[in-house]
């Protein structure tokens, strides 16, 4: 039987994570989050459990960072780490209509939901999210705590920096960079290189701004 998850942050991904886990048929003890008002309820069918620091009342479950913007999940996860959580505890979560093929790599904490396609030595790493219909192709690598959202599409070899966000249905020309902590807008094209730090929209994607 599959290791009990316990989600992190009541949020819409959390509830897209608890659609994929009731299809893998993945238990769930529940979801932590700090806002006092969330906590007794229900998220789905998940009670939400209280703050963080209750992570340590269940050492035996593995953890899933749900936190839609890749610099929370990047805090939440150094929190975590403060509370005593290793790196071997984080779950991955891929949706069943997913294949990943065997030259590519999803690092732990990671969530792939339907309709992700991955071709041939894609690289994502820790605590990466993917949204519905994401089109990652060969050799593109995407660093720690980058969110692709719906329909975001990579030419080969696109490198994408740490806590990268990539607006719906946005797409990047093939051997392009996005820097870390960038934002690129919904529906733009990103045909050049774009600066760590800053905030990219348009079609071709322009800057705008610096996150």
């Amino acid at each position: 039987m599959s290791t009990p998850l316990l989600l992190v942050a009541a949020s819409g991904l959390a509830r897209e994570v608890l659609s994929v886990c009731e299809a893998l048929g993945r238990p769930v003890v529940g979801v932590l989050d700090d806002d006092p008002a969330k906590e007794g309820a229900l998220l789905g069918s998940s009670p939400v459990l209280g703050p963080l620091e209750r992570v340590r009342h269940h050492p035996d479950a593995a953890v899933l960072l749900c936190a839609g913007k890749g610099a929370v999940r990047r805090d939440l996860a150094a929190r975590l780490a403060a509370l005593g959580v290793r790196d071997d505890r984080y779950a991955t979560l891929i949706d069943p209509s997913v294949r990943v093929p065997g030259s590519c790599s999803v690092g732990a904490g990671s969530i792939l939901l339907g309709g992700v396609v991955l071709t041939a030595d894609v690289l994502l790493g820790r605590h990466v999210v993917c949204m519905p219909h994401v089109t990652l192709t060969h050799d593109d690598v995407l660093s720690d705590y980058v969110t692709l959202t719906s329909g975001v599409s990579l030419g080969g070899g696109v490198r994408v920096g740490e806590a990268a966000y990539l607006g719906m249905n946005a797409s990047v020309r093939e051997g392009r960079v996005v820097g870390a902590g960038c934002v690129l807008g919904m529906g733009a094209a990103l045909v050049t290189n774009q600066p760590p730090g800053t905030v990219y929209a348009g079609v071709p994607a322009r800057p705008i701004g610096k996150e």
